[in-house]
């Protein structure tokens, strides 16, 4: 027993110890780790920036018949000025705004109904809804094509812009429902308690906390529309009517060799999606929530 008594004191100060540099291993390993992790992210990161730096660089690279020295903005200039690429911007700017305005304002509603409700029906158009997001578009693109020939909307923007508000609705409405269930439902139980109606709550209390939610599918439905290429040949035949991306590809079967150019239009079609997320991107924040529940 005294020899027992005598060990306990002593194990006390070196088991310390033992947690101690085992502590110390373990951070030393988490910061290798997370450099680790940070160098991986960084070089991938990169290599996925190769292709549009070089597209950048080329697009200010003074073309083949060109006079100036160094970067310089006439490939820019020579694509407005000789192409339809005012026009094919114009197009598409049209198209994707309208997108993007129809399917957020019918998708803000639709996924607050499947956020709330509990009803067989809206558990059944849930499923509905899962099942048609899970169909790639190129199924329906030659049913739509017959049926829009009947109705005059081939080889126009309205049609076409049926399509990507269509294709969008599904994606857009899960999303905004996804962003509605994490609202907590006793905000919408104070305001009614206040008098307010239940579209009134919609409006003043979920739609007010789901900024980042609305913007989220906004930019979901924009970057859709912006890109897509496959329904837009299916759909558009007149060189006035083509959108951005239809341009680009036109543009390049008829200057394969002029690199400077077809790049310089890359870069017009790259900018719009630029700007929208350096403008956007401050508004992706769900730290407004929280406060709302202070003392509730």
């Amino acid at each position: 027993m005294s020899a027992v008594l005598h060990a306990h004191p002593e194990s006390g100060p070196s088991l310390g110890v033992d947690v101690g540099k085992r502590r110390k291993v373990l951070s030393e390993a988490g910061q290798r780790g997370r450099w680790w992790r940070f160098a991986a992210i960084l070089i991938i990161t990169g290599i996925v920036l190769v292709p549009i730096m070089v597209t950048v660089l080329l697009a200010f690279t003074p073309g083949p018949n060109s006079t100036a020295t160094g970067l310089t903005f006439e490939n820019l200039a020579n694509v407005f000025s000789k192409t339809l690429a005012a026009t094919w911007l114009k197009n598409s700017l049209v198209t994707t705004l309208s997108t993007v305005v129809v399917s957020v304002a019918v998708a803000a509603p639709a996924g607050y109904v499947l956020s709330r409700g509990r009803s067989k029906a809206v558990s059944g158009y849930s499923l509905l809804l899962f099942v048609m997001q899970s169909l790639p578009i190129i199924t329906s693109v030659v049913p739509l094509f017959i049926l829009f020939a009947g109705m005059g909307l081939v080889d126009n923007l309205l049609g076409l812009t049926i399509i990507y508000v269509g294709s969008t609705m599904t994606v857009a409405t899960w999303m905004m429902a996804a962003y509605f269930d994490s609202i907590p439902a006793s905000l919408e139980e104070a305001s009614w308690i206040d008098g307010c109606s239940v579209f009134g709550s919609f409006t003043k209390v979920v739609l007010r906390n789901s900024l980042p939610g609305v913007l989220s599918t906004a930019i979901f439905a924009f970057l859709l529309a912006w890109n897509d290429y496959l329904v837009a040949i299916v759909f558009l035949r007149s060189n006035e009517i083509f959108t951005l991306p239809m341009g680009v590809q036109s543009f390049f079967q008829q200057n394969a060799t002029d690199w400077t150019s077809v790049m310089a239009l890359a870069v017009v079609m790259m900018l719009p999606p630029v700007i929208v997320f350096a403008t956007l991107n401050k508004y992706f924040s769900v730290g407004g929530i929280g406060g709302s529940l202070a003392g509730r």
